[in-house]
Protein backbone atom coordinates (compact mmCIF):
# COMPACT_ATOMS: atom_id res chain seq x y z
CA UNK A 1 0.00 0.00 0.00
CA UNK A 2 1.50 3.63 -0.89
CA UNK A 3 1.51 6.49 2.01
CA UNK A 4 0.24 9.62 0.35
CA UNK A 5 2.89 12.34 0.95
CA UNK A 6 1.41 15.18 3.38
CA UNK A 7 1.78 18.75 3.25
CA UNK A 8 1.04 19.58 7.11
CA UNK A 9 1.32 16.95 9.92
CA UNK A 10 -2.42 17.63 10.87
CA UNK A 11 -3.80 15.83 6.92
CA UNK A 12 -1.44 13.38 8.00
CA UNK A 13 -2.88 12.56 11.52
CA UNK A 14 -6.19 13.17 10.02
CA UNK A 15 -5.77 10.12 7.34
CA UNK A 16 -4.39 7.84 10.04
CA UNK A 17 -6.96 8.59 12.42
CA UNK A 18 -9.39 7.89 9.14
CA UNK A 19 -7.47 4.85 8.79
CA UNK A 20 -7.88 3.24 12.19
CA UNK A 21 -11.40 4.25 12.27
CA UNK A 22 -10.95 1.72 9.14
CA UNK A 23 -9.17 -0.94 10.45
CA UNK A 24 -11.28 -0.74 13.26
CA UNK A 25 -14.82 -0.89 12.08
CA UNK A 26 -13.47 -4.11 9.76
CA UNK A 27 -12.12 -5.42 12.92
CA UNK A 28 -15.74 -5.54 14.45
CA UNK A 29 -17.06 -6.51 11.37
CA UNK A 30 -14.54 -9.38 11.30
CA UNK A 31 -14.99 -10.44 14.82
CA UNK A 32 -18.53 -10.30 14.62
CA UNK A 33 -18.37 -12.90 11.32
CA UNK A 34 -15.68 -14.45 13.47
CA UNK A 35 -18.57 -14.97 16.51
CA UNK A 36 -20.83 -15.97 13.90
CA UNK A 37 -18.54 -18.50 12.20
CA UNK A 38 -17.67 -19.96 15.39
CA UNK A 39 -21.61 -20.32 16.23
CA UNK A 40 -22.30 -21.71 12.96
CA UNK A 41 -19.31 -24.23 13.45
CA UNK A 42 -20.34 -24.94 16.91
CA UNK A 43 -23.82 -25.48 15.65
CA UNK A 44 -22.14 -27.71 12.53
CA UNK A 45 -20.07 -29.23 15.08
CA UNK A 46 -22.76 -30.88 17.34
CA UNK A 47 -24.51 -31.46 14.38
CA UNK A 48 -21.66 -33.31 12.47
CA UNK A 49 -21.04 -35.10 16.37
CA UNK A 50 -24.72 -36.51 15.84
CA UNK A 51 -24.32 -37.64 12.43
CA UNK A 52 -21.01 -39.12 13.58
CA UNK A 53 -22.94 -40.90 16.20
CA UNK A 54 -25.69 -41.97 14.47
CA UNK A 55 -22.97 -43.31 11.52
CA UNK A 56 -21.26 -44.61 14.30
CA UNK A 57 -24.52 -46.40 15.46
CA UNK A 58 -25.37 -47.60 12.02
CA UNK A 59 -21.85 -48.48 11.53
CA UNK A 60 -21.72 -51.07 14.89
CA UNK A 61 -25.10 -52.18 13.59
CA UNK A 62 -23.67 -52.70 9.88
CA UNK A 63 -20.62 -54.08 12.00
CA UNK A 64 -23.15 -56.51 13.74
CA UNK A 65 -25.38 -57.76 10.88
CA UNK A 66 -21.88 -58.06 9.07
CA UNK A 67 -20.88 -60.65 11.58
CA UNK A 68 -23.96 -61.72 11.57
CA UNK A 69 -24.23 -62.45 7.88
CA UNK A 70 -20.70 -63.72 7.86
CA UNK A 71 -21.93 -66.31 10.63
CA UNK A 72 -24.95 -67.20 8.05
CA UNK A 73 -22.47 -67.43 4.93
CA UNK A 74 -20.27 -69.86 7.39
CA UNK A 75 -23.67 -71.97 7.90
CA UNK A 76 -24.35 -71.75 4.35
CA UNK A 77 -21.22 -72.81 3.30
CA UNK A 78 -20.77 -75.41 5.43
CA UNK A 79 -24.53 -76.74 4.49
CA UNK A 80 -23.64 -76.31 1.31
CA UNK A 81 -20.65 -78.50 1.52
CA UNK A 82 -22.32 -80.91 3.68
CA UNK A 83 -25.53 -81.23 1.09
CA UNK A 84 -22.92 -81.59 -1.90
CA UNK A 85 -21.02 -84.06 -0.36
CA UNK A 86 -24.42 -85.65 0.62
CA UNK A 87 -25.42 -84.96 -3.11
CA UNK A 88 -21.73 -86.38 -4.57
CA UNK A 89 -22.50 -89.48 -2.25
CA UNK A 90 -26.27 -90.28 -3.38
CA UNK A 91 -25.03 -89.74 -6.61
CA UNK A 92 -22.01 -92.17 -6.32
CA UNK A 93 -25.15 -94.52 -4.95
CA UNK A 94 -27.66 -93.95 -7.78
CA UNK A 95 -24.97 -94.44 -10.17
CA UNK A 96 -23.96 -97.53 -8.40
CA UNK A 97 -27.74 -98.82 -8.44
CA UNK A 98 -27.94 -97.89 -11.85
CA UNK A 99 -25.11 -100.25 -13.11
CA UNK A 100 -26.42 -102.86 -10.57
CA UNK A 101 -29.97 -102.63 -12.66
CA UNK A 102 -28.67 -102.59 -15.70
CA UNK A 103 -26.81 -105.71 -14.77
CA UNK A 104 -30.03 -107.26 -13.76
CA UNK A 105 -31.55 -106.28 -16.56
CA UNK A 106 -28.84 -107.83 -18.67
CA UNK A 107 -29.34 -110.83 -16.69
CA UNK A 108 -33.20 -110.96 -16.64
CA UNK A 109 -32.77 -110.27 -20.76
CA UNK A 110 -30.55 -113.40 -20.67
CA UNK A 111 -32.95 -115.11 -18.38
CA UNK A 112 -36.00 -114.29 -20.05
CA UNK A 113 -34.25 -115.62 -23.85
CA UNK A 114 -33.09 -118.82 -21.56
CA UNK A 115 -37.08 -119.24 -20.54
CA UNK A 116 -38.09 -118.71 -24.30
CA UNK A 117 -35.83 -121.29 -25.49
CA UNK A 118 -37.04 -123.13 -22.73
CA UNK A 119 -40.60 -123.08 -23.36
CA UNK A 120 -39.69 -123.74 -27.15
CA UNK A 121 -38.03 -126.37 -26.42
CA UNK A 122 -40.77 -127.65 -24.04
CA UNK A 123 -43.28 -126.89 -26.30
CA UNK A 124 -41.66 -129.57 -29.24
CA UNK A 125 -41.21 -131.98 -26.55
CA UNK A 126 -45.14 -131.77 -26.01
CA UNK A 127 -45.85 -131.50 -29.62
CA UNK A 128 -43.62 -134.70 -29.75
CA UNK A 129 -45.08 -136.66 -26.71
CA UNK A 130 -48.75 -135.86 -28.25
CA UNK A 131 -47.91 -137.22 -31.20
CA UNK A 132 -46.71 -140.13 -29.13
CA UNK A 133 -49.12 -140.51 -27.34
CA UNK A 134 -51.70 -140.13 -29.85
CA UNK A 135 -49.30 -142.93 -32.06
CA UNK A 136 -49.79 -145.19 -28.66
CA UNK A 137 -53.34 -144.47 -28.09
CA UNK A 138 -53.88 -145.58 -31.85
CA UNK A 139 -51.46 -148.42 -30.96
CA UNK A 140 -53.49 -149.11 -28.01
CA UNK A 141 -57.11 -148.75 -29.63
CA UNK A 142 -55.45 -151.41 -32.16
CA UNK A 143 -54.53 -153.33 -29.04
CA UNK A 144 -58.05 -153.84 -27.81
CA UNK A 145 -59.89 -154.11 -30.55
CA UNK A 146 -57.46 -157.12 -31.86
CA UNK A 147 -58.62 -157.93 -28.12
CA UNK A 148 -62.21 -157.58 -28.23
CA UNK A 149 -62.09 -159.61 -31.93
CA UNK A 150 -59.61 -162.52 -30.13
CA UNK A 151 -62.38 -162.49 -27.06
CA UNK A 152 -64.97 -162.86 -29.41
CA UNK A 153 -63.04 -165.59 -31.39
CA UNK A 154 -62.59 -167.28 -27.89
CA UNK A 155 -66.13 -166.81 -27.18
CA UNK A 156 -66.89 -168.68 -30.35
CA UNK A 157 -63.92 -170.95 -29.87
CA UNK A 158 -65.68 -171.92 -26.33
CA UNK A 159 -69.23 -171.74 -28.18
CA UNK A 160 -67.93 -173.87 -30.50
CA UNK A 161 -66.54 -176.76 -27.99
CA UNK A 162 -69.55 -176.69 -26.60
CA UNK A 163 -71.50 -177.34 -29.56
CA UNK A 164 -69.09 -179.95 -30.79
CA UNK A 165 -68.99 -181.96 -27.06
CA UNK A 166 -72.83 -181.72 -27.46
CA UNK A 167 -72.65 -183.15 -30.76
CA UNK A 168 -70.46 -186.12 -29.74
CA UNK A 169 -72.39 -186.65 -26.54
CA UNK A 170 -75.76 -187.08 -29.13
CA UNK A 171 -73.19 -189.11 -31.73
CA UNK A 172 -72.53 -191.11 -28.97
CA UNK A 173 -75.79 -191.30 -27.92
CA UNK A 174 -77.33 -192.18 -31.26
CA UNK A 175 -73.90 -194.68 -32.23
CA UNK A 176 -75.62 -196.64 -29.46
CA UNK A 177 -79.49 -196.52 -30.40
CA UNK A 178 -78.29 -197.82 -33.97
CA UNK A 179 -76.32 -200.47 -32.49
CA UNK A 180 -79.40 -201.56 -30.42
CA UNK A 181 -81.58 -201.25 -33.76
CA UNK A 182 -79.43 -202.62 -36.56
CA UNK A 183 -78.83 -205.90 -35.41
CA UNK A 184 -81.28 -207.44 -37.44
CA UNK A 185 -80.75 -206.90 -41.06
CA UNK A 186 -81.25 -209.05 -44.16
CA UNK A 187 -79.46 -209.76 -47.70
CA UNK A 188 -81.70 -207.26 -49.91
CA UNK A 189 -81.59 -204.57 -47.78
CA UNK A 190 -78.00 -205.05 -47.03
CA UNK A 191 -77.35 -204.19 -50.46
CA UNK A 192 -79.37 -201.39 -50.75
CA UNK A 193 -77.40 -200.05 -47.42
CA UNK A 194 -74.38 -200.65 -49.13
CA UNK A 195 -75.21 -198.60 -52.48
CA UNK A 196 -76.45 -195.45 -49.91
CA UNK A 197 -73.25 -195.67 -47.71
CA UNK A 198 -71.18 -195.54 -51.03
CA UNK A 199 -73.22 -192.20 -52.14
CA UNK A 200 -72.75 -190.86 -48.72
CA UNK A 201 -69.27 -191.64 -48.54
CA UNK A 202 -68.60 -189.62 -51.69
CA UNK A 203 -70.64 -186.24 -50.99
CA UNK A 204 -69.07 -186.37 -47.58
CA UNK A 205 -65.40 -186.02 -49.15
CA UNK A 206 -66.39 -183.78 -52.03
CA UNK A 207 -67.09 -181.48 -49.14
CA UNK A 208 -67.93 -181.08 -45.12
CA UNK A 209 -69.36 -178.05 -45.55
CA UNK A 210 -72.20 -179.04 -48.22
CA UNK A 211 -75.41 -180.31 -46.14
CA UNK A 212 -76.68 -183.44 -46.99
CA UNK A 213 -81.04 -183.70 -47.27
CA UNK A 214 -82.17 -186.67 -45.52
CA UNK A 215 -83.13 -189.25 -48.11
CA UNK A 216 -87.19 -189.96 -48.37
CA UNK A 217 -87.59 -194.02 -47.78
CA UNK A 218 -84.38 -195.33 -46.25
CA UNK A 219 -83.78 -198.63 -45.05
CA UNK A 220 -83.00 -199.71 -41.34
CA UNK A 221 -80.03 -201.64 -42.03
CA UNK A 222 -78.06 -198.19 -43.39
CA UNK A 223 -78.41 -197.17 -39.56
CA UNK A 224 -74.89 -198.54 -38.16
CA UNK A 225 -72.42 -197.62 -41.62
CA UNK A 226 -73.98 -193.92 -41.22
CA UNK A 227 -73.70 -194.00 -37.47
CA UNK A 228 -69.83 -195.02 -38.34
CA UNK A 229 -69.90 -192.12 -40.78
CA UNK A 230 -70.51 -189.46 -38.43
CA UNK A 231 -68.26 -190.29 -35.86
CA UNK A 232 -65.68 -189.92 -38.72
CA UNK A 233 -66.98 -186.95 -40.44
CA UNK A 234 -67.20 -184.61 -36.54
CA UNK A 235 -64.10 -181.72 -36.82
CA UNK A 236 -62.73 -182.34 -33.27
CA UNK A 237 -59.17 -181.82 -33.42
CA UNK A 238 -59.19 -179.19 -36.67
CA UNK A 239 -61.08 -177.09 -34.88
CA UNK A 240 -59.20 -176.95 -31.63
CA UNK A 241 -55.92 -176.65 -33.56
CA UNK A 242 -57.47 -174.27 -35.79
CA UNK A 243 -58.98 -171.68 -32.80
CA UNK A 244 -55.40 -172.40 -31.05
CA UNK A 245 -53.76 -171.07 -34.27
CA UNK A 246 -55.82 -167.91 -33.58
CA UNK A 247 -54.82 -167.35 -30.39
CA UNK A 248 -51.29 -168.28 -30.41
CA UNK A 249 -49.59 -165.34 -31.83
CA UNK A 250 -49.52 -162.28 -29.19
CA UNK A 251 -48.18 -159.74 -32.32
CA UNK A 252 -50.64 -157.80 -34.08
CA UNK A 253 -53.50 -159.58 -36.86
CA UNK A 254 -52.72 -158.39 -39.92
CA UNK A 255 -55.77 -157.79 -42.49
CA UNK A 256 -55.65 -160.97 -44.29
CA UNK A 257 -54.95 -162.83 -41.51
CA UNK A 258 -57.88 -161.43 -40.03
CA UNK A 259 -60.24 -162.54 -43.33
CA UNK A 260 -58.28 -165.51 -43.34
CA UNK A 261 -59.44 -165.69 -39.58
CA UNK A 262 -62.86 -165.16 -40.44
CA UNK A 263 -62.83 -167.59 -43.35
CA UNK A 264 -61.99 -170.34 -40.58
CA UNK A 265 -64.56 -169.50 -38.28
CA UNK A 266 -67.09 -169.42 -40.99
CA UNK A 267 -65.90 -172.61 -42.47
CA UNK A 268 -66.48 -174.22 -38.55
CA UNK A 269 -69.46 -172.51 -38.20
CA UNK A 270 -70.85 -174.29 -41.92
CA UNK A 271 -69.55 -177.33 -40.43
CA UNK A 272 -71.20 -177.78 -37.22
CA UNK A 273 -74.51 -176.33 -39.00
CA UNK A 274 -73.61 -180.07 -41.28
CA UNK A 275 -73.18 -181.82 -38.04
CA UNK A 276 -76.56 -180.47 -36.80
CA UNK A 277 -78.43 -181.38 -40.09
CA UNK A 278 -76.98 -184.80 -40.01
CA UNK A 279 -77.43 -184.96 -36.30
CA UNK A 280 -81.33 -183.83 -37.51
CA UNK A 281 -81.42 -186.51 -40.31
CA UNK A 282 -79.85 -189.46 -38.12
CA UNK A 283 -82.89 -188.78 -35.59
CA UNK A 284 -84.97 -188.93 -38.55
CA UNK A 285 -83.63 -192.01 -39.08
CA UNK A 286 -84.06 -193.53 -35.85
CA UNK A 287 -88.02 -192.29 -35.82
CA UNK A 288 -88.26 -194.03 -38.90
CA UNK A 289 -86.96 -197.44 -38.18
CA UNK A 290 -89.16 -197.94 -35.25
CA UNK A 291 -92.02 -198.39 -37.44
CA UNK A 292 -91.85 -201.20 -40.04
CA UNK A 293 -89.86 -199.54 -44.08
CA UNK A 294 -91.04 -200.94 -47.10
CA UNK A 295 -88.11 -201.55 -49.68
CA UNK A 296 -88.94 -199.28 -52.57
CA UNK A 297 -88.25 -200.77 -56.72
CA UNK A 298 -85.20 -201.03 -58.25
CA UNK A 299 -85.78 -198.41 -60.89
CA UNK A 300 -86.98 -195.83 -58.19
CA UNK A 301 -84.28 -196.24 -56.45
CA UNK A 302 -81.92 -195.45 -59.00
CA UNK A 303 -83.95 -192.35 -60.32
CA UNK A 304 -83.09 -191.13 -57.29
Amino acid sequence: MDVPTFSNPQDEADYWKQRALEFKRSLDETREELEEFQGSSRDLELELEAQLEQSETRCSDYKQQLNRLAIENDQYKERLEKQSNEFNTQVTNLQSELNQIKNLKEDLTRYIRELEQANDDLERAKRATVSSLEDFEGRLNMAIERNAFLESELDEKESLKVTVQRLKDEARDLRQELCLKGDEPDNDKAVVHQNNINNFTQQSSQGSTQLLPPPKIIDSNKLVPTQTLLTDSIPTTPIKSQSIHLNSNGVPMTPSARISALNIVGDLLRKVGALESRLASCRTLVKDSQRPLSLPPANNHSAR
